[in-house]
């Protein structure tokens, strides 16, 4: 079963940093585009916000993921939103992504939200494939082709 901790940048930065740049290199081919202290201000101002959204995720006392979730203003509404699904590579492929994905539904179920966007590299099959089994479907390209963005009903 997996434990979900608020994160507490001043604990955990050096897994959250690991895991973000590990993110990068997975969905862009390398982390030459990640900001560590611009994103290390995100992280703390996005904490404070939403801190049962942004979770690290411990197994057997292991940190071996990471969840970033918050709320955001889309088309008018309220809609859910995904930063971040994050697993260490020796966890996936083991059904652990589909517990992180429904503690991200629970997190917007309780923020009364009915509808959550995430993007995602045309780069990352393995997360499309993932993201597409779940019944998330894809709503179109983004920021010139480079991500994609998909959406799920609740």
């Amino acid at each position: 079963m997996l434990k979900y901790v608020p994160i507490d940048i001043d604990k955990h930065k050096a897994d959250v940093l690991r895991f973000r740049k590990d993110s990068f290199v997975v969905s862009f081919g390398d982390d030459s585009g990640f900001d560590q202290e611009g994103y290390l201000d995100w992280l703390q101002s996005k904490t404070e916000q939403f801190p049962n959204g942004f979770v690290m995720v411990e197994k057997d006392g292991e940190r071996v993921g990471q969840l970033e979730l918050s709320i955001r203003e889309y088309d008018g509404k309220d809609i859910g939103y995904v930063h971040l699904y994050y697993l260490i590579p020796e966890k996936r492929g083991k059904s652990l992504g589909k517990e992180l994905h429904d503690y991200a539904v629970r997190f917007f179920t309780s923020h009364q939200v009915t509808e959550f966007h995430l993007r995602v590299s045309p780069m990352n099959k393995a997360a499309h494939r993932f993201y597409q089994k779940l019944g998330m479907i894809k709503v179109g390209p983004e920021l010139n082709g480079k991500v994609i963005r998909m959406k799920e009903n609740i």
